[in-house]
C-alpha cells in the first residue's frame, strides 16, 4: 500500500491533468506570458484583446476567488503581439485556502505553456522613501512567515530543492527598468514580505519587517513566486504601494484605501504592464 502522502501527490497530478483538459476543451490558446492581477488591478484584463475567458468555477477543484475586486477568471488573449493568460483575481491564504491551493493556478498556467510570469499586487509601503501610488519592482521576497507551497512529497513539476537566489529574474528586472525609464514612469525597487492576513499588520510587526529588510508587505505573491520558480517560470513582480504600512502614519488602514489608490494610478499601471509584456 502506498504511503498516504504519495497517494495525495498522485491525486494532485491527476487533478492537474483533469483541470488542464477542462481548459483545453474550452480553448486551445497557448500563452507565452502569464500575468497575475492583484487587488484593485483587475481592470487591466479589459485591455487584453480577449480570445477566451474561463472562470475558475468552471474548473474542477480550482479554488475560487472571494476577495473584493478579484473576479476569478483566466483571461486568454493578446497584448500587442504577445499571447497572454491573465489571472483576473488570485486566491489567498486568508480565504481559507492552503498554500498548495494557492499554487494551483500558477502551475496550471505553466502547464498551458506560459514561460514568463508577471506578478502584481497592492502592498503596504514600509520603506519611508515610498509614497502611496509608487510602483516597486520586486527584487526579492521574505516568505518565512507563510507556509511553503512545496511542503510534502515533490509533485514532479520541478526539483525537490529549488534555488531561490534569482527568484525574480535579474534579466527581467533590467528590462523593467528600461521600460519604466522610456515611458517616464517612476519606479522604486525593493524586497516584498508576505504575511497571511486578513488583518493588517501591527506597528510592531512593521518594525520587525523593516529590521529584516522588507520594503513592502502584503498578503500574496511570495507563495506564487516560489511555485513559479519550482515549475520553471522566469518570474518578475511589481507592487503598487497602495498605502503606507501600519505605524508609518498615525491613521487606521482600510481596504477602500487600497482600491482608491489603485484606481487613481490605473492608467500608469496599465501602461507599465503593457510595455513590460511587449518588451519580454
Amino acid at each position: 500500500m502506498l504511503p498516504f502522502i504519495i497517494i495525495v501527490m498522485i491525486e494532485v497530478l491527476v487533478m492537474y491533468k483533469k483541470q488542464l483538459q477542462i481548459i483545453r476543451n474550452i480553448t486551445d490558446f497557448e500563452p507565452e506570458i502569464a500575468l497575475v492581477l492583484g487587488s484593485g488591478l483587475g481592470n487591466f484584463a479589459e485591455k487584453i484583446d480577449k480570445v477566451c475567458e474561463v472562470e475558475y468555477s468552471q474548473i474542477e477543484g480550482m479554488p475560487v476567488s472571494t476577495a473584493p475586486t478579484h473576479k476569478g477568471s483566466f483571461i486568454f488573449g493578446f497584448v500587442g503581439e504577445k499571447r497572454v493568460v491573465a489571472m483576473q483575481g488570485r486566491v489567498h491564504l486568508y480565504e481559507g485556502y492552503s498554500a498548495q491551493q494557492v499554487a494551483m493556478p500558477i502551475r496550471i498556467m505553466r502547464l498551458l505553456g506560459a514561460k514568463t510570469l508577471i506578478l502584481t499586487n497592492a502592498a503596504g509601503g514600509i520603506n519611508k522613501g515610498f509614497n502611496c501610488g509608487d510602483f516597486m519592482m520586486i527584487t526579492d521576497h521574505i516568505a518565512s512567515f507563510v507556509p511553503s507551497p512545496l511542503i510534502g512529497k515533490n509533485c514532479e513539476l520541478g526539483t525537490r530543492f529549488p534555488d531561490m537566489s534569482n527568484a525574480y529574474s535579474k534579466a527581467l528586472q533590467q528590462r523593467i527598468k528600461a521600460v519604466a525609464k522610456s515611458n517616464n514612469i517612476p519606479l522604486k525597487s525593493g524586497v516584498y514580505a508576505q504575511l497571511t492576513g486578513p488583518q493588517f499588520e501591527t506597528p510592531a510587526e512593521i518594525k520587525m519587517l523593516a529590521t529584516l529588510g522588507a520594503d513592502a508587505v502584503g498578503m500574496s505573491t511570495a507563495i506564487e513566486a516560489i511555485t513559479a520558480v519550482h515549475c520553471g517560470f522566469e518570474v518578475c513582480g511589481i507592487s503598487l504601494i497602495s498605502n503606507l504600512a501600519c505605524g508609518i502614519l498615525d491613521k487606521p488602514l482600510t481596504s477602500e484605501e487600497v482600491t482608491d489608490t489603485a484606481n487613481a494610478v490605473a492608467p500608469q499601471f496599465e501602461t507599465l504592464i503593457t510595455e513590460i509584456i511587449k518588451a519580454i
